[in-house]
């Protein structure tokens, strides 16, 4: 059976509705952020981000997609075997995430670009493995989002978002945030264990939720 490509395609598909606003804000936001995201949050997050892509357990061969890729801290976690893509919303975290790529001769398995994770330009079933860490939480309508992911993906989704209240907790003990009680000014979803698995199990098959304090993740395949 021939293998499906993962090059991005000019697929006519109908344009989904969303918040334009809320969009362009998130790309402001952290295109700015792009320029200290590695010493800041980034630094807290890139152990959680190579144990998530541990668990993938990426074998010889397979297609990663990886949503929200950003400055590239996953980079240094993937292995050489796989083909790997990586989307981001904001063209300043991919800036920094090109200039790793060059850099390191070791990541010329990966190939990152501009997109949206509510049109995804790649074919049905396109990856064996979907990545998604701190995307849905920014997303008005997460639920298109998710069926996006799932529709590429044809093996193993793992997502992973803030888990409520600890998230917002941790904020405000570390003096973040708040006037607005300890949660990001970006987050415009909250999720707690139960809820999380509600939203995944009514759009795919479920095989697990952790917490992973602050967050949740989740691994998840694509239903039918």
């Amino acid at each position: 059976m021939r293998e499906k490509s993962a090059i991005p395609r000019n697929r006519p598909r109908q344009r989904i509705h969303f918040d334009t606003m809320q969009e362009a804000s998130t790309r402001k936001i952290y295109d700015v952020q792009s320029l200290v995201y590695d010493y800041t949050f980034g630094a807290l997050v890139t152990k959680r981000i190579g144990r998530a892509i541990e668990h993938m357990k990426i074998q010889p061969g397979e297609t990663v997609l990886d949503v929200g890729i950003g400055t590239g801290g996953s980079l240094p976690y993937y292995p050489k075997h796989a083909k790997v893509l990586g989307v981001d919303l904001s063209s300043g975290m991919l800036r920094e995430a090109r200039k790793k790529i060059v850099e390191e001769s070791r990541y010329d398995n990966i190939t990152v670009f501009q997109g949206n994770a509510l049109e995804l330009p790649f074919e049905d079933s396109s990856f064996d493995l979907v990545l998604c860490l701190e995307v849905l939480e920014h997303i008005p309508d997460p639920a298109p989002a998710l069926k996006e992911l799932a529709r590429v993906c044809r093996g193993d989704l793992v997502l992973s978002v803030p888990s409520e209240p600890w998230f917002r907790l941790g904020s405000l003990a570390r003096g973040k945030y708040m006037s607005g009680w300890g949660n990001h000014p970006e987050h415009v979803n909250h999720w707690n264990l139960r809820s999380f698995r509600e939203f995944l199990a009514a759009r795919t098959e479920v095989v697990s939720v952790e917490r992973s304090t602050p967050w949740i993740v989740a691994h998840a395949r694509p239903s039918g």
